[in-house]
């Protein structure tokens, strides 16, 4: 780009006029209509643009305040951002450009919280700062009403405000005009490149700079942090030329897949690979990874690992792993008080009846509230109900003093299952004991009549100091209800007629939705309880999204502190409400609509079922 020695004046509007001035004599059509609207009246069209309006309609119904700029300094932006540190050598490059002009760049976030700010006159830096359009604050048209920088991520695309186009009446003396900038791969706005200088200065060429300022970033985004995103794009396509069947890539929010993978998998399977490539990234996994699809198709998986988070899958589709009739038939069958045909579900579900059935002493891991304890009693049901199932938990071992001396008669003398729950809470003294159990047991033979399951959470620690868990060849691994998501269809009524059984209640298909689209950080055991937490209240009929507690409203995936449940149900219910208003929740709440649309980002709340 040249040197724009161009000074940028002479085309933009006149200065404001003198708020004296008699309505109707030498008024400047636009600041009428401005007027006009902010009082209610009927507006010429004719006097002002269509985004324009538009962008006045939103500003009103977020109740931005015309007669002053309220804004909270955010914190200082995060300058080692990929934009900020792609954007800062070619905004500094324009501001050499633009040297002596009075015009001011100025990058933000893709919610409007300004990054950088270059300006080459100190009386419009000093304006600026007074207005608040400095790093650390927040530019959107929620918080401050028609403006460049919010009304281009309103729109998504370049706008341009100059004058009395503005809402606030701070802003009628300045001219502005942004463009998105845009991620290079995904076309996500991350970002708002704009141009201000005061209304005397404006210039139709502002629009063209800021575009093409943009597209600049867009570029630099491509070339540096982008370069992430561009290299996986470069491995996909080599991977795809080289390599015959399905490909897969996982990135900074990217994914991509072949057309033979569209072609030859359902949605659910290709939902469910890309489930599993994420977790075998996040795992740093090596090697294949085997995953079961639906109609017994098994997927091997090859990686090509990039970076932590980022990877190229090569996918092969193969025969199933043969196994003996009666264990493959039972395989296709729904275990005794259990439901769901997710593939990931099965899996562990064929994992753990494979083990029973080679009499091996099973553990078994997974996040709480997966369901461990019920897979495993569902599988001794069925292969051996005549026998009997006894549980201890290790969780009783520190409050109860005969809790070891229990655990070792039922090793020594018992038959059937011996199930033991949440293995990870015994501390070091009595796990060494249970060890010494167990090897008793293993060395007078009970491991030809006593089979023997642990339980253990995943994100429990797995120190074997002991020497326990080597005494169990076999490990089954349950996975998180967000991994088969699909059986929640399935469990919402196998739940419901177990809770209502005089009374039956059903769900609404628009419950059902918000049911689906939850996370489940707790599982199935979190799905119970919501569910019997409902039917307390709804006794008769359908679930209806009212009925579902303001956790269901949420798709976050993590756990909330209390502090935090409290603060996301009292948003949650206020919406509920006020029909959804944010406006009108966050004046309910006594928070400003910035801290109420930080939260619903935050925890993940969705607004209508249907959303």
């Amino acid at each position: 780009m040249g040197r724009a020695s161009t000074r940028l004046h002479g085309t933009g509007p006149t200065s404001a006029p003198s708020k004296r001035a008699v309505r109707g004599v030498g008024r400047d059509p636009l600041a009428e209509a401005r007027e006009r609207f902010l009082a209610a009246e009927p507006v010429n069209r004719a006097a002002v643009r269509e985004p324009i309006l538009a962008s006045w309609s939103r500003s009103r119904e977020w109740n931005v305040a015309a007669d002053r700029i309220d804004l909270s300094y955010l914190g200082p932006p995060d300058l080692d951002s990929t934009l900020a540190r792609a954007a800062e050598p070619v905004l500094r490059h324009l501001y050499q450009q633009l040297e002596g002009q009075p015009i001011s760049i100025v990058l933000t976030d893709a919610n409007g919280l300004v990054l950088l700010r270059f300006t080459g006159d100190r009386d419009l830096e000093r304006h600026l700062d007074a207005i608040r359009l400095a790093p650390g604050f927040c530019y959107a048209e929620d918080l401050v009403g028609t403006n460049g920088i919010g009304t281009a991520l309103e729109s998504g695309g370049p706008a341009h405000v100059f004058g009395h186009e503005h809402y606030a009446e701070r802003l009628e003396g300045m001219a502005c005009a942004a463009a998105p900038v845009r991620d290079p791969m995904s076309g996500k706005t991350v970002g708002v490149l704009d141009l201000t200088c005061r209304r005397g200065h404006a210039d139709s060429l502002m629009i063209s700079l800021a575009r093409s300022t943009a597209d600049q970033l867009s570029q630099a985004l491509a070339e540096t942090g982008g370069g992430r995103n561009l290299r996986l794009l470069q491995e996909y396509a080599r991977t795809c030329r080289h390599t015959g069947g399905i490909v897969l890539a996982l990135g900074n929010d990217v994914v991509m897949l072949n057309d033979h993978a569209r072609q030859a998998l359902s949605p659910a399977d290709q939902a469910e690979l890309i489930s599993q490539a994420t977790e075998a990234l996040g795992r740093q996994v090596a090697g294949a990874v085997t995953v079961d699809l639906t109609g017994g198709v098994v997927a091997r998986m090859f990686c090509h690992p990039l970076r932590p988070a980022d990877g190229v899958f090569h996918v092969k589709l193969v025969a199933p792993v043969s196994e003996p009739s009666e264990l493959a038939t039972a395989g296709s069958m729904s275990l005794p008080g259990l439901v769901g045909q997710g593939p990931a579900w099965r899996r562990a579900c064929r994992a753990a009846e494979a083990s029973y059935q080679r009499d091996e002493w099973l553990i078994l891991e997974g996040e709480a509230g997966v369901g461990k304890l019920a897979l495993i009693r569902a599988v001794h049901q069925r292969r051996n109900p005549a026998a009997p199932c006894h549980v201890l938990d290790a969780d009783d071992a520190s409050r109860e003093r005969d809790w070891l001396a229990r655990a070792r008669s039922e090793l020594l003398d018992g038959a059937g299952l011996l199930i033991i729950r949440h293995l990870h809470a015994l501390s070091a003294r009595p796990a060494r004991a249970l060890a010494s159990a167990l090897a008793d047991a293993k060395a007078a033979g009970q491991s030809e009549t006593l089979r023997v399951a642990v339980t253990l959470d995943r994100d429990a620690a797995r120190t074997d100091q002991t020497g326990l868990l080597r005494l169990f060849p076999g490990t089954v691994t349950v996975p998180p209800l967000r991994h088969h998501s699909e059986d929640v269809r399935e469990l919402v009524p196998f739940f419901l007629a177990r809770l209502s059984q005089q009374d039956p209640v059903s769900c609404s298909p628009a419950a059902m939705r918000l049911l689906l689209r939850h996370a489940w950080p707790g599982n199935a055991a979190q799905l119970w309880r919501v569910l019997r937490q409902v039917v307390q209240r709804r006794r008769v009929g359908q679930i209806q999204p009212a009925d579902l507690p303001p956790e269901c409203w949420t798709v976050s995936r993590r756990v909330l502190s209390p502090l935090e449940s409290i603060e996301r149900d009292a948003i949650v219910q206020s919406l509920l409400d006020h029909g959804g208003n944010k406006i009108r929740a966050a004046r309910a709440l006594g928070m400003s609509r910035a801290t109420v649309y930080r939260r619903i980002h935050e925890y993940g709340i969705v607004t209508s079922p249907g959303a």
